[in-house]
């Protein structure tokens, strides 16, 4: 009983300490020697800078090795010290003698071993890995190449690698130590541009060296010459000299001008071309906005339209149409009100007219019958008309007849008889003459016209012949 109660309480404090021993062991971190630890959390504690500058910091590191890093106050980060290859190409840079030339380059870094420069690195690259150190660094070193190739012609860099390098070198060391880096070498590899001015610069040694050779064999060839063509030899010696230093003089300066032109002219064309094609573009947005704009318009318009022509349609519908269903039945009850009174009325008038007509036949009948039964009986007195009465209605129609036949002559205001003199024949006595033989040839003109013979019924009628017997003597 006693040796259970001991167990209990010693089983729980190994088992307290087994894992006590566990957790130290999982908070001990261990890195590599390219490789640096950062303990950040804990106390802050005061460093010194190699410009003499005091401040705190609250992290701690550990270069190789390992370290404890206490639980829920401290975090811990792996900060990488291995060297780091940077490779740089230059675009086109203008070197101090106005020549674009391209550059290719290599350099190494790493992050500085010191304390300080350990503290600037974990400052700015704490997280960024390997990858986050070469950009920045490869960012910083191209733009220091491309600073010393405008400082340096293409002689000074193509006769002058060394000393190009030691100018980079000096120039980004500041720089990448500032953020804890270090550069440990510097060369450059190739140089190149797309004028051919480097290959345009071997060509005078090229042709130096030819020069010489042709002036070595002339001397040689000047020795086994007789001595009195020694002068002439010396003589045309000395000129061809003078022409190859003209000629080449002449050479480099047509060179330079050339290059100088093509450098020129290149640029120029780069710049129109980034020119037009820059407006071309900006053309090309234009077009492509204002087409967008004319849509939406032509959209807009076309709901405005489309609105519109559902509220003409609504407003014909209300002032229109409804108005013109109503007027048309309107107009269609008064028509037939007006037909069937047409049709009445015609039906009265038709009725009306049919009963005058026959009221008209019936009067234009007995009238007929009256002048044909008048024709008759005065007819049957013609035929018994004696001699006195034809011979009464004869001379009562003479009158009118001299009455008509002189009507004109009562509308003359004046007549005037010329000649005369004694003839009983002329003057005014022959007018009435005249009147008189016109009313002596109407029973000729009576007989023309109509056939009758008047002379002849008057001669019949009026001749003792044609008288009835007396009654008395039957």
């Amino acid at each position: 009983m006693n040796l259970a109660s001991w167990l209990v309480p010693a089983g729980i404090i190994f088992v307290v300490f087994a894992l006590i021993v566990i957790i130290m062991a999982l908070q001990y971190r261990k890195v590599g020697p390219n490789e640096a630890l950062i303990i950040s959390g804990g106390r802050k504690r005061e460093v010194t800078d190699s410009d003499g500058t005091h401040k705190k910091i609250g992290y701690r590191y550990r270069l190789g090795g390992g370290t404890f890093v206490w639980p829920f106050t401290e975090r811990v980060d792996v900060l990488p010290m291995d060297i780091i290859t940077l490779t740089i190409r230059t675009p086109e840079v203008l070197t101090h003698g106005g020549v674009p030339l391209m550059a290719e380059a290599t350099g190494q870094v790493k992050v500085d071993s010191s304390d300080e420069g350990i503290r600037k690195a974990a400052e700015q690259f704490l997280g960024q890995g390997k990858d986050g150190i070469r950009d920045v660094a490869m960012t910083v070193l191209e733009g220091k190449v491309r600073e010393v190739i405008g400082t340096l012609t293409v002689e000074d860099i193509y006769r002058g690698r060394q000393e190009f390098s030691n100018r980079v070198v000096q120039a980004v060391k500041h720089d990448l130590a500032s953020m804890g880096l270090v550069i440990l070498s510097f060369a450059l590899k190739d140089i190149s541009d797309t004028q051919g001015y480097i290959d345009a610069l071997s060509k005078p040694q090229i042709a130096a060296a030819k020069r010489d050779a042709a002036i070595a064999q002339a001397e040689t060839e000047k020795e086994s010459i007789v001595k009195s063509s020694q002068a002439r030899k010396e003589g045309e010696v000395a000129r061809l000299q003078a022409e190859a230093q003209i000629a080449k003089a002449q050479w480099d300066n047509e060179a330079k001008k050339a290059e100088s032109q093509v450098f020129v002219n290149s640029k120029k064309a780069q710049a129109d071309f980034a020119y037009e094609l820059e407006r071309t573009k900006l053309n090309q947005e234009i077009k492509k906005e204002e087409a967008k704009v004319r849509l939406i318009e032509k959209e807009e318009a076309v709901k405005i339209e489309q609105a519109e022509i559902a509220r003409k349609e609504k407003e014909l519908e209300a002032n229109v149409l409804k108005p013109a269903d109503a007027r048309k039945y309107q107009i269609k009850a008064e028509a037939d009100a007006e037909e069937y009174r047409i049709q009445a009325e015609g039906k009265g008038k038709a009725e009306a007219m049919k009963l005058e007509a026959e009221a008209v036949a019936d009067q234009t009948r007995l009238m007929g019958l009256a002048e044909a039964e008048a024709m008759t009986k005065k007819a049957a007195a013609w035929d018994k008309y004696n001699q006195a009465a034809v011979l009464e209605m004869y001379l009562k129609v003479l009158p009118d007849l001299a009455r008509a036949v002189s009507e004109p002559l009562a509308k003359v205001d004046k007549i005037v008889i010329v000649g005369g003199g004694g003839d009983a024949d002329l003057g005014t006595t022959k007018i009435t003459g005249q009147v008189a033989q016109i009313l002596a040839q109407m029973p000729e003109i009576v007989k023309t016209l109509t056939g009758a013979d008047l002379n002849k019924f008057l001669r019949d009628k009026l001749s003792p012949e044609a008288k009835p017997a007396d009654p008395a003597k039957k």
